[in-house]
């Protein structure tokens, strides 16, 4: 296949999401991203038809990781058409949807997100007009690799495309991601409450950061006894909003 019409296609899987519908989801957007590939093969109306049909069919998965997908997809569609058996192209479709899901919903919604916006959020309010920028920085890098190598390697290795998204190990990577998030929150917040209160705590700074230590350790004896990270977050975003509201009854 021609590199300009994988191009295309990559490009096209970027709007998977735009044509989103509670009847069958992604579908719409996932043929829309295969259009390229028979406007370069040019079949009989009813090969086309064929084609278009079984990738009408439900589809839902992460956006970011619909590329991949995408990719092993069109792979095997090149290598069942001269054999007419499209089992395998929707035995690999319907297994990597679910497991992508799960895999983007957890990492990007459930990790990176929030991580990059808690960064942006502290850079925010110490003035930083960049701090927009940063999320953005920090954000955007990992689901445009996500994408772009995704569906390079799932093109490149057909049904074992998902091999790529395994190397990843991205379960580990949300856990440290969403530790950092816990760690920023705790020592902001404590930096917070000593940068408010510091005319009657001069004395005191070295328990201040001895307390962002003991929050740190605290969030670890919560999650060791089975507490979610993202309920930590939530929770010290909490404490950050009663901090800023005695503030104000101080002032």
């Amino acid at each position: 296949m021609k590199k300009a019409t994988l191009v295309k296609i990559l490009l096209r899987s970027f709007f998977i999401h735009v044509a989103l519908n509670f009847r069958r989801m992604q579908n719409l957007g996932f043929a829309f991203s295969i259009i390229p590939l028979l406007r370069e093969w040019k079949p009989e109306p009813k090969e086309s038809a064929a084609i278009l049909n079984r990738h009408l069919q439900m589809y839902n998965s992460h956006p970011y990781f619909s590329a991949p997908v995408i990719g092993s997809v069109v792979r095997l569609e090149e290598e069942i058409r001269d054999k007419g058996d499209a089992s395998d192209v929707l035995a690999v479709k319907n297994g990597l949807m679910g497991p992508y899901a799960a895999i983007g919903d957890t990492f990007f919604w459930g990790a990176l997100r929030p991580f990059a916006g808690i960064v942006g959020v502290v850079l925010a309010l110490q003035g930083f007009v960049t701090a927009p920028l940063v999320f953005l920085l920090i954000y955007t890098p990992p689901h445009l690799f996500i994408r772009v190598k995704g569906f390079i390697e799932g093109y490149r290795r057909g049904k074992q495309g998902m091999e790529f998204i395994r190397a990843l190990n991205l379960t580990r990577v949300t856990s440290i991601v969403r530790w950092l998030s816990v760690i920023i929150m705790a020592v902001f917040t404590v930096w917070l409450s000593y940068a408010e209160y510091s005319p009657f705590i001069n004395t005191l700074g070295i328990f201040m950061a001895l307390a962002a230590l003991a929050a740190v350790l605290l969030f670890y004896f919560l999650i060791k006894k089975g507490m979610s990270q993202i309920q930590i977050i939530y929770g010290v975003v909490a404490l950050f909003f009663v901090i800023i509201s005695l503030r104000d009854l101080i002032n």
